[in-house]
């Protein structure tokens, strides 16, 4: 298998989507040399009856004898969606119908790599297993989605960093109410009841979550909105499937409409990210003159901070959803030189800073990121702005005042 999101290119295309551009002004148009040969939207014209029923109901045919081999031995099947009409399972556990696959892949011809779901016997059975599914035009590989299911781990501090430089961007919004989760263009995450998965203490939820192409990039917001949508289908009716798959009963249900996508908008320095009384330091203010905010009312609010070439240099993240917490349970114990507060506790390790507080309704956790150099060089962008961010932010969500200190060198 290979990692989440790997997408096919043709020419350095995105496969079945524009090629990435930096996002400019609503209404921006890309230029046209940055569009791929085939500009067909993977929700382009829908197919007949007869094909959807066949992508729907998937034959299980071993594509090679050496893919086979190795598949069967990791509990998987794999098959292709233009092969004869024996009518089984969907992709991804019978999750995905024929419309979902249409909206990610259009009518062009799939194939799918999928595990069956069953505790990994290493990795302390933290892994249930994933779903690969690339899209060809002629033998061209165009666009490939990867879903995993896996339990978040805090204890080791497996998942505590790169997880969420994928899954907790500034560009992703909160999937809305009754579901524990969030979506971009290009990632999206929802977490599994955990009356059907359980969660055992420094571990996070059990979450099923969706990658394609490269995690971040900017695409124009009729692409950003017709892949975003495509995303959140097809999330929510793969981990319906894996909640079926365990045993377990109950469904989520279709979100309502997503918030708009998520823009850069100009810095109010005198209300950092948006959050009254978070003042930018002065000497940060010419490096920070436009911001992006993800993840309102959701399990996370993600903030990002950069010049007007719209690159991230800061993230500065509050996780309220009180499991979601537990991911950085290594980095709030272990991971540097001790922070103290009011209530709670956290440490700063160079470039990151991680404060742990206790609030009405349970754990949250703030953290600062320096995620590249500031024009005057330097690299104390954690240190500098956690004591002011995690006290306004205790404050914007009730659970202050919270005052954070460095000890004494």
């Amino acid at each position: 298998m290979t990692s989440t999101g790997t997408e096919g290119a043709e020419e350095g295309a995105g496969a079945g989507s524009p090629a990435p551009v930096a996002a400019g002004p609503a209404g921006d148009t890309p230029p046209e040399a940055a569009v791929p040969t085939d500009t067909t939207p993977p929700g382009g014209p829908r197919p007949s009856f007869a094909r959807r029923v066949l992508r729907s109901r998937t034959v299980r045919a071993v594509t090679a004898a050496a893919l086979a081999g190795a598949l069967v031995g990791a509990g998987a099947v794999a098959w292709r969606t233009d092969t004869l009409p024996l009518l089984g399972p969907a992709p991804c556990w019978d999750s995905l119908d024929g419309s979902t696959m249409s909206e990610l892949f259009g009518d062009r011809r799939t194939e799918v790599e999928e595990q069956s779901l069953r505790t990994d016997p290493v990795g302390d059975g933290l892994s249930f297993g994933q779903c690969r599914i690339t899209s060809y035009k002629d033998d061209r590989a165009r666009r490939q989605v990867t879903l995993k299911v896996h339990r978040l781990d805090g204890l080791r501090g497996t998942d505590g960093r790169q997880w969420p430089q994928e899954f907790l961007g500034a560009g992703m919004v909160s999937l809305g109410e009754g579901l524990p989760g969030m979506v971009s263009s290009s990632r999206g995450w929802i977490a599994l009841p955990q009356s059907c998965t359980g969660r055992d203490d420094f571990t996070g939820p059990t979450v099923v979550d969706i990658g394609m192409g490269q995690a971040g990039l900017d695409f124009s917001s009729e692409y950003e909105q017709a892949d975003r949508a495509a995303l959140t289908g097809a999330l929510v009716e793969a981990a319906n499937g894996v909640i079926r798959s365990l045993g377990c009963s109950g469904s989520y249900t279709t979100p309502r409409p997503l918030p708009s996508p998520v823009t850069w908008q100009d810095t109010e320095a005198a209300a950092f990210c948006g959050i009254k009384d978070f003042d930018l330091p002065v000497a940060y203010r010419k490096d920070f003159p436009r911001t992006r905010v993800g993840g309102a009312g959701g399990p996370a609010r993600v903030c990002e901070g950069g010049g007007n070439d719209r690159e991230a240099v800061v993230r500065l993240t509050t996780v309220v959803d009180p499991a979601l917490t537990e991911i950085y349970s290594w980095d709030a114990l272990r991971s540097g030189a001790p922070v103290k507060g009011t209530t709670g506790y956290g440490k700063l390790g160079g470039n990151r800073a991680v404060f742990r507080a206790v609030c009405q309704t349970g754990p949250v956790v703030f953290v600062v990121e320096q995620l590249g150099q500031t024009d005057s060089g330097g690299f104390d962008l954690a240190r500098d702005l956690l004591p002011g961010y995690a006290a306004a932010e205790a404050d914007r969500i009730g659970c202050g005042p919270l005052k954070v200190t460095y000890p004494e060198a």
